[in-house]
Order: C-alpha cells, then structure tokens, then sequence
C-alpha cells in the first residue's frame, strides 16, 4: 500500500465513514421497503441479498472508519497506535467498495421485480453508476 500521511488518511476514514453511514441507512431502507413489498421470484431475492449485502458492508465501513480514525489520533494510547492501521485500511476500502457495488447491483435488479420497462430504467441508470463509479476507482479520467 501506498504510504499517506497520518491527517490526509484520517480525514479520508472520517468523509468515508460518514458517506457509509448515510448510504447503509439508505441500503437498510430500500432492503425493508423490498422486503415490504412482498414480490416473489428470482430477481427480488437477488435485489434483496444484494441490499443487505450492501447494509452489512457499509456497517463494516463505518466501524473500519472508526477504528482508523482512532488508531490515527495524535494523542492515541502507544498500545492503539502500535496496533496499526493496516488491517482497519484494508476493510475500509474493500467494504466500502463491495457495499458500493452491491447497492448498485441491488438497485439494478429491484425494476425487474415489477416490469420488463422498469427493469431496463434501473438496470440503465445503475450500470451507468457502476461505470462512473469504475472510472473514479481506477482513476480515469
């Protein structure tokens, strides 16, 4: 991993765990409003396993922030520093990413479940976010 300085990575944990928190709650919502609805078939179990998918990461994220942010205090007990901050960084990233994605994929899906034309709005405007979303990881652009 790239060495960042200890303020830059902390401010990056704080604006990442608080985006997690605000797009967990909403993946919490959209799961119960799914759940709701009581549609059956395929489609909506995947859109549902892909909401909580997205629920429980973004969880993970804001905890992974948390304890980032903790670690990387100036005035952290020497026992918390020495711990390091690998591991918290590392569950940061990748849960965000797979709670990001997941929310995508569970929006893509959740048209089908009522028509063919809706299915295609969602799928449309999700795969169009994944692609942004793609480009902004990778740095295109």
């Amino acid at each position: 991993m790239k060495e960042l300085s200890p303020a830059y990575l902390a401010a990056l944990a704080v604006q990442l765990g608080s985006l997690s928190a605000f797009l967990g709650g909403f993946s919490a919502t959209f799961l119960g409003t799914l759940l709701a609805w009581r549609i059956g078939g395929r489609t909506a179990s995947l859109s549902i396993g892909f909401a909580v998918s997205a629920s429980v990461a973004f969880i993970v994220t804001v905890v992974a922030s948390t304890a980032l942010v903790a670690v990387l205090h100036p005035e952290a007990p020497s026992a918390a520093a020495s711990a390091g901050s690998g591991v918290a960084r590392v569950l940061l990233v990748l849960s965000f990413l797979l709670g990001l994605y997941s929310l995508l994929v569970s929006l893509a899906l959740s048209g089908w479940a009522r028509s063919r034309r809706t299915g295609m709005t969602t799928s449309l405007a999700a795969g169009l976010g994944i692609v942004l979303v793609t480009m902004l990881v990778i740095g295109v652009g």
